[in-house]
């Protein structure tokens, strides 16, 4: 192996080696305590080590990685304490995860790091954003994100790159292509010569680097991320190496040929490196036998703590809690003058008075900028607050919500719209296994807010015209709120913007124009989680949300002697139980009605709290009133026939009757 020590002091070359041998050493006793039933797991980094430590040793301490299952060498080089690591993987509370998830799922703002998922590819956009920020600020930083050749597959891949490129990112995509993906050979993963052959499709530069050499991996990358923080832009870069040893360690070698094990140990990075200090007369035997008995004095030193720290004792109250970042809801009352508006004119107000509110609020979406989105919300909002902040997307779903997390990561808050509530698809995995869970897995919270315009009405046909909001309120960590009106909605906006947590606020297209109400013309808040009581009556409790509210309205309307309580839920998630509980008790009828089709909605929800909760104040079966089981038709007389509206007032003669 041919190693180029110009312009190094003996110190780094030390420093490098130590580097390396610490997690080498770890790895080693890890795979003792593995086969003693000590640890449950191991993803093994054997002979890549030179990777993680190279590309560590050329960072900032202030900048951000984003490592993955066999970069050990990363967590080792920022110093993070040994028996925290040992606690993580052993599910003890001074781990990063309080026991709730394993191995390296997990970040640290401590110490800049934010770890995978097991679905590998979000981490790419989370980077993204967390470059976005940096670029914002000019803090002159840059990221670094890694991946293997079998994540390159995903389509989160191919989105980041992307829009790193686009919008000219300070990041470094490594890619550690080690041969396999858990048994899947390259061959069999993609068909070009080099993965590095892919930056030029999207306009980025990139490189090849021998990752089991160190001395090439610092250089080169140190190099990069000097020129790139003068510079800011993406660099894809390719590591040549293998895994020796399995995916994880109960899947073995045995697909891998025995020859090409051996031809990959004969380039074992440490003990080549190794070598090398010794021809040059840096390392001797006394200084190498000092340096490992140093390292397994700390390696056992750190065990014993970990071992001795007492189990977790499960708390139901410190889980449900540890959900949501804490958030105490500040009221700002609505000014006396008001104007009337729409619905779509009150989100583009409170839209923009939040935005005049936090400085490096960020809006992302699809023609959101100079074009003002497909329903012209943020219309004029690039002349107000220009492009940095209201940005043009490529239509990259995931990408950008997981480029909202990367900008909450950093501490900046962002909206994110959804040209249409049904596109969510293309971005479901980062919403509800990334947005949703950091806060629960390691204290990250995501201050991101998407924006849903939904719903039928408005003959978009089946993909245009889905109120899916049952989706996320199943999801634990995610906020739902979803208006019926002007006024509500220009509060509820603010006040989603202002919470930490990731919310989605979901905006009825055929509401867009057709509802007009008087509302405040300053900045205000309204709490979530607090339902709306439009009417009151003792004979039947209606609840409704979003559309549904108004076609609830309409047909009391007909029925001018129906007295009914009508309550406007407004926000799914919280939802205010006491309101409908209260109401309930009162009346002794319920009837739920939603647009989306019933089973597995919201009504079958709320029909079975108010059946465990208000049983014995009832007079009748909970009735739930939804639209039918199919996707939604495009032509009117279909999506009429589809639709809950017109079933509701039968259904609800039928409860009174009852």
């Amino acid at each position: 192996m041919n190693y180029n020590k110009e312009g190094l002091s003996n110190e780094i070359l030390i420093d490098l080696y130590k580097s390396m041998l610490k997690p080498r050493l770890i790895e080693e006793k890890m795979l003792i305590l593995l086969r003693q039933g000590k640890i449950s797991k191991w993803f093994s980094g054997i002979g890549q080590e030179a990777i993680s430590v190279g590309v560590t040793k050329a960072m900032l301490n202030e900048e951000y990685i984003l490592p993955m299952h066999r970069n050990l060498g990363v967590f080792t080089t920022r110093e993070i304490p040994l028996y925290r690591l040992f606690a993580q993987w052993q599910g003890k509370a001074s781990g990063f995860t309080k026991g709730r998830d394993r191995s390296f799922h997990f970040g640290t703002q401590e110490y800049n790091i934010v770890g995978m998922i097991s679905h590998l590819g979000p981490q790419l956009g989370v980077a993204d954003g967390i470059a976005l920020a940096s670029k914002l600020k000019n803090k002159k930083q840059v990221t670094a994100v890694f991946t293997g050749e079998g994540g390159t597959s995903e389509g989160d891949f191919h989105e980041a790159l992307n829009v790193a490129s686009v919008w000219q990112l300070p990041v470094l995509f490594c890619i550690e292509n080690n041969g396999y993906g858990l048994s899947t050979p390259t061959s069999e993963q993609y068909n070009c010569k080099d993965l590095a052959d892919r930056a030029l499709g999207y306009g980025m530069e990139s490189h090849i680097i021998d990752g089991n050499n160190i001395l090439e991996v610092y250089t080169k990358v140190n190099a990069f991320a000097e020129d790139i923080r003068k510079n800011p832009r993406p660099i894809l870069l390719e590591f040549k190496t293998f895994r020796m040893r399995g995916h994880e360690e109960a899947s073995g070698t045995k697909y891998v040929p025995q020859d090409l094990l051996d031809a990959w140990a004969a380039k074992d990075p440490l003990e080549n490196y190794q070598e090398f200090l010794k021809n040059e007369g840096i390392l001797d035997e006394v200084l190498e036998v000092k340096l490992k008995e140093e390292i397994v004095h700390e390696i056992n030193e750190h065990l014993d703590l970990a071992y001795a720290e007492e189990a977790i004792l499960p708390s139901e109250s410190e889980e449900l809690s540890d959900v949501y970042k804490n958030y105490v809801y500040q009221e700002v009352i609505p000014n006396k003058e008001t104007k009337e508006l729409r619905l779509v004119d009150a989100i583009s107000e409170g839209l923009k008075q939040s935005m005049e509110r936090y400085d490096d609020l960020v809006i992302m979406g699809q023609d959101v900028a100079e074009y003002g989105g497909v329903f012209k919300i943020t219309d004029g909002f690039v002349n107000a607050f220009g492009k940095d902040r209201v940005r043009n997307t490529p239509i990259c779903e995931s990408a950008i919500v997981e480029t909202g997390m990367g900008l909450s990561i950093a501490g900046i808050k962002s909206v994110v719209e959804m040209q249409f509530a049904d596109f969510v698809t293309s971005g479901f995995n980062p919403v509800v296994n990334y947005l949703a869970k950091s806060h629960y897995r390691w204290n990250q919270n995501a201050d991101v807010v998407l924006r849903m315009p939904c719903g039928a009405g408005v003959a978009a046909g089946p993909f245009h015209s889905q109120t899916n909001e049952a989706w996320f309120t199943k999801t634990p960590g995610l906020k739902v709120v979803y208006p019926a009106f002007p006024y509500d909605a220009k509060g509820l906006l603010a006040t989603a913007i202002n919470d930490p947590n990731p919310v989605l606020f979901f905006e009825h297209k055929a509401l867009y124009r057709s509802i007009r109400q008087e509302v405040p013309t300053d900045y205000y808040t309204l709490p979530l989680g607090k339902a709306s009581l439009l009417r009151e009556g003792d004979a039947v409790s209606i609840i409704a949300y979003g559309a549904a509210v108004h076609w609830a309205l309409s047909t009391l309307e007909k029925h001018s002697d129906i007295d009914a309580d009508v309550i406007d839920l407004r926000s799914l998630q919280p939802l205010d139980t006491e309101t409908i509980y209260t109401s309930v008790k009162k009346t002794g009828k319920a009837i739920i009605l939603q647009e989306d089709s019933l089973f597995g909605g919201i009504a079958s929800d709320i029909s079975a709290l108010i059946m465990e909760n208000c049983f014995e104040q009832l007079d009748a079966p909970v009735k739930r009133v939804a639209s039918m089981k199919t996707p939604i038709p495009f032509i009117g007389q279909l999506e009429d026939q589809y639709l809950s509206r017109d079933k509701f007032e039968g259904e609800l003669l039928k409860l009174l009757a009852y």
